[in-house]
């Protein structure tokens, strides 16, 4: 082993002590070991619980071992050392309010619709056979933004046709909007987890 593995393997024993709020995981032979400590897949909160930016597995667990962050959701995978195995987080909040970068506005695209509407039809709940609709029709004037696409299903699109849903008494599940999280702008979902949804907007 380097010194460089040596060094990053007593890091990782140090973190098993509760005091940094990272969780020793349990004995669990199911659970997916993180092939790649450095791929963006921690949800990272301000302190206000406003979402800051997705970071990597290692970045999440310096900040935890250094009491800078605190553990709000654990994900199913873990972290194995020869003598350890803790349970990544999936979401941590910052201890002390930081201001926020600023933003860039988040592409228009089919991918982002999903992403926002948690891959399922906003209509029935689907996951399956997604396409886009458009709330108000574009042949009535309908636009093709945020505000006016969503997520659904074939069969509750075929369903809606040419109407609007309070005419196909179809209620939407959420109202569409443009995300204010602008890690969707730089392609960070590829670890989306679902109990991300509830703090992204």
């Amino acid at each position: 082993m380097t010194v460089k593995g040596r060094v990053e393997k007593s890091r990782v024993d140090e973190l098993a002590r509760p005091s940094h709020g990272i969780t020793p995981a349990d004995d669990n032979a199911s659970a997916r070991v993180v092939p790649d400590l450095n791929a963006p897949r921690v949800l990272v909160l301000n302190a206000s619980y406003e979402p800051l930016h997705v970071t990597s597995t290692k970045r999440a667990i310096t900040l935890l071992q250094y009491g800078v962050a605190e553990v709000l959701e654990d994900s199913s995978d873990v972290v194995r050392s020869p003598s350890t195995t803790l349970t990544v987080p999936s979401i941590i909040r910052l201890r002390r309010y930081v201001r926020r970068p600023r933003v860039h506005p988040v592409p228009f695209n089919r991918r982002n619709v999903l992403r926002r509407d948690t891959f399922a039809c906003q209509y029935c709940g689907a996951s399956e056979e997604l396409t886009m609709d458009h709330v108000m029709p574009r042949s009535r004037g309908g636009r093709h933004n945020w505000d006016n696409v969503v997520t659904a299903c074939r069969a509750c699109n075929q369903r809606k046709g040419d109407r609007t849903p309070d005419e196909a008494a179809m209620p939407l599940r959420t109202h569409p909007h443009a995300p204010n999280f602008g890690v969707y702008a730089h392609g960070q979902f590829a670890h989306w987890q679902p109990e991300w949804a509830q703090y992204i907007r």
